[in-house]
């Protein structure tokens, strides 16, 4: 290429360069003052420096050799510069009021205050314990819930029905069996076999509570279990919670105990098994609050406890007949017999 084409070309090529550094630098100004234009016009002015350096000089700038080393040194100088320059500080932040367990500690600037907004409030005020259940309704069965020992249930270990005496035994000495003198008092048009002093029921008619369903009783080997006696504190769930240490008179009193004892549907009764209250509740809604009140009533007159879990379901129950009465053995007296 000719020294003339070269030498137009090199101009030509430092021209553009030039434009576009003038662009940037104004670029620069608009956005970011003085030290980014220092900056920019500093590395412009070693760029021609170094081309003036290396190419003997820039006809064009007028700049020969000599010129170019010292326009390229101070362009350096003034690029160190304008970077010095243009790195801003880091922001200093100041530091939040310090919280050691919900409180603020106090300072000059930012004393404590007696009134706190809403949200300050909200972030140091711990949860509010659950209330306890009201005892002002004496002989309520929400009262006296608010009285039963709340603990864990113990193991089943060593539960056996035997260990709450005999089955179905004449604990009243009326003459009759348990069984019996639940059915004469649960059923009703019922039908005494003669030459038992009274006592055996053949048939009858019960309204289960359990299920609101009317239910034909006949004494059979088939037909018996349709109705049967339940434990509403079933006694698995009483040894669980306390009647272990129960003297065995108290736990056969327990077993045979009126209060407790209810003629049910059998299906309903074996779906039940041992549950309590928190595991299982008469299908019949109208019915819970005078199931979860008897339950109340047993567990107090025995002296067992509840479990967290329980009391909360019989406290819901309780919750919606704040004036359900606590029955009394009085009540469930049996009848019949002689």
């Amino acid at each position: 290429m000719p020294p003339e084409r070269s030498s137009r070309t090199g101009m030509v090529l430092l021209g553009l360069v030039g434009l576009g550094l003038a662009l940037v630098s104004v670029t620069a100004v608009a956005s970011g003052g003085s030290a980014r234009l220092l900056l920019l016009g500093g590395l412009a002015a070693a760029v021609l420096g170094f081309v003036a350096l290396l190419r003997g000089g820039v006809r064009w700038a007028r700049m020969n050799r000599r010129n170019g080393a010292l326009t390229m040194a101070a362009g350096l100088i003034a690029a160190l510069v304008g970077g010095a320059m243009s790195v801003q500080p880091t922001p200093t932040i100041a530091a939040a009021p310090m919280v050691i367990a919900g409180e603020r500690t106090s300072d000059s600037a930012h004393p404590p205050s007696a009134t706190r907004s809403p949200s300050a409030t909200a972030a140091v005020t711990k949860s509010p314990a659950r209330p306890s259940i009201s005892p002002a309704r004496a002989g309520t069965a929400l009262g006296v819930l608010a009285t039963l020992p709340v603990k864990g249930r113990a193991p089943k270990t060593g539960y056996d029905r035997a260990l709450f005496g005999q089955a179905w035994a004449d604990v009243d000495r009326n003459g009759c069996d348990t069984r019996n003198d639940v059915l004469r008092r649960d059923l009703t048009a019922y039908v005494l076999k003669a030459g038992t002093q009274g006592c055996l029921v053949l048939s009858g008619t019960l309204h289960d509570p359990y299920t609101s369903s009317t239910i034909a009783f006949v004494r059979g080997r088939t037909t018996s279990a349709k109705v049967q006696i339940d434990h509403v504190v079933a006694l698995s769930d009483a040894w669980q919670k306390g009647a272990q240490q129960l003297s065995a008179e108290t736990r056969r009193a327990l077993a045979n105990d009126s209060l407790n004892l209810l003629a049910v549907d059998g299906l309903a009764n074996q779906r039940k098994s041992d549950g309590d209250a928190a595991t299982w509740l008469p299908p019949n809604k109208p019915f819970r609050c005078s199931y979860a009140a008897r339950q109340v009533a047993v567990k107090a007159k025995y002296g067992l406890w509840v479990t967290s879990a329980e009391r909360d379901a019989l406290e819901r129950i309780l919750a919606t007949c704040p004036l359900q009465p606590l029955p009394t053995a009085a009540a469930f007296v049996l009848g019949g017999g002689r």
